[in-house]
């Protein structure tokens, strides 16, 4: 399961490979102790020359498939191509060919006086990875999105415009959702942003868009979701308006919880939950760095302002997580409405180092132990962030570190 939480994040800070972190094998009653599981290359520069655009190998996102055998499956995306990747391990090797010697050469037939049982013998754990499925020349434009359906057959990429269903044992073809492409591209008002299946009924999927807007389409009702089943917006006060509001209204991420009954979206500036029976405004709003607000002409400036943080739920649902900037990260508890700000940072993350909450100062007098606003570093910033699926487990991507942090252990 810890591998499941882990690879969610790694590869997706703008990298190319991937790297698999796993726990300890070595130290099997060690909690918190993570080795380098295997490295492998996903993605290779291409050229559209259709276009003349070049294709980087970045890797946007990393979907885990259902494990339903000893080998772990994953599927991974640059802006245009989707591969499927199987990860297996191998610690034995055969012995005693009849038709080959040890070193690899053929036996001469004419020699071979006696037949010999091939036998197992153990060797150095060895991870493979190799990729079974490649699904190209689908999109457009760049992909932003792909979510596994519960059906485990199926699943979306979406990208600004369009969103695709693809069948996992089929490359060669997928099927177009929705298509929110307007005749004339003057007329574009917004894009799509992320989009995720329902976690329980494989019919149900969402995605939201630029202008804060989320919307829930059922494909039993028609082949091509133009027309949404369910329309989540929440009404903008006419006296907070400005020229950043439709900028930060847009949102990142959309995220259901593990129990289907909520789903979660990030904005610029706050983390909102939805209830999935009710449209017309969330039913929790958490604020993450309000203090940023008077400042957003300055983001604009640097474009810190289009940063598209993810966010995630806990095991129970009951908790919260998002990024923020300084290396901060934010948890919110859902019960409680407390909430809590931590820094990602080498001294943090020493063994059996306890994170110590930081409190932001808006301006003005600041007190001890609380930092200003005005001092924030915007160039470190956690956009990514995973939960464990079980444990008090998470981890959270900071430019190109992963910190991983547990709850206290006695």
């Amino acid at each position: 399961m810890a591998a499941a939480l882990l690879m969610e994040l790694l590869g997706l800070g703008y990298q190319r490979r991937l790297g698999l972190q796993f726990p300890n094998k070595s130290r099997p009653h060690s909690r918190g102790e993570y080795n380098v599981y295997s490295t492998f290359q996903s993605h290779e520069p291409e050229f559209d020359y259709l276009k003349s655009l070049e294709i980087e190998e970045k890797i946007n996102k990393i979907r885990w498939l259902p494990q339903q055998n000893a080998a772990h499956f994953l599927l991974s995306t640059n802006d245009k191509t989707i591969k499927l990747w199987k990860i297996s391990e191998r610690d034995k090797r055969a012995e005693g060919y009849n038709l080959k010697d040890e070193d690899g050469r053929r036996r001469d037939p004419f020699r071979i006086t006696a037949l010999r049982v091939p036998i197992l013998k153990p060797m150095d754990l060895m991870v493979e990875a190799s990729p079974r499925r490649i699904f190209a020349n689908a999109h457009t434009y760049h992909i932003n999105s792909i979510s596994v359906n519960s059906d485990h057959e199926t699943y979306l990429s979406a990208d600004d415009l369009r969103i695709n269903l693809w069948h996992l044992e089929i490359t060669d073809r997928s099927f177009n959702i929705v298509d929110i492409k307007p005749i004339n591209m003057e007329e574009l008002t917004e894009v799509i942003t992320a989009a995720e299946f329902h976690p329980h009924q494989c019919n149900v999927f969402v995605y939201s868009s630029s202008k804060g807007t989320i919307r829930l389409c059922d494909m039993r009702s028609s082949a091509l979701c133009d027309r949404h089943s369910k329309f989540f917006e929440e009404p903008e006060d006419p006296s907070s308006r400005s020229f950043f509001s439709e900028i930060i209204s847009s949102i990142s991420d959309v995220k259901f919880s593990h129990g289907g009954r909520y789903m979660m979206t990030r904005d610029y500036l706050s983390v909102k939950v939805w209830d999935l029976n009710m449209e017309s405004r969330p039913v929790e709003t958490y604020q993450v760095h309000e203090y940023l607000r008077s400042k957003l002409c300055s983001l604009y400036e640097n474009d810190c302002i289009f940063d598209k943080f993810e966010c995630c739920w806990n095991g129970s649902d009951s908790a919260l997580m998002t990024g923020s900037y300084n290396n901060f990260f934010r948890m919110f508890d859902r019960s409680t409405r407390r909430d809590v700000t931590l820094e990602a940072s080498r001294e943090s993350s020493k063994p059996r180092a306890i994170l110590k909450p930081r409190k932001v100062c808006p301006g003005g007098k600041r007190k001890k132990d609380e930092i200003s606003a005005d001092s924030l570093d915007f160039n470190r910033k956690i956009l990514h962030t995973a939960w464990h699926p079980l444990d008090n487990i998470i981890a959270v991507a900071a430019t190109n570190n992963l910190y991983i942090f547990q709850d206290k252990i006695n």
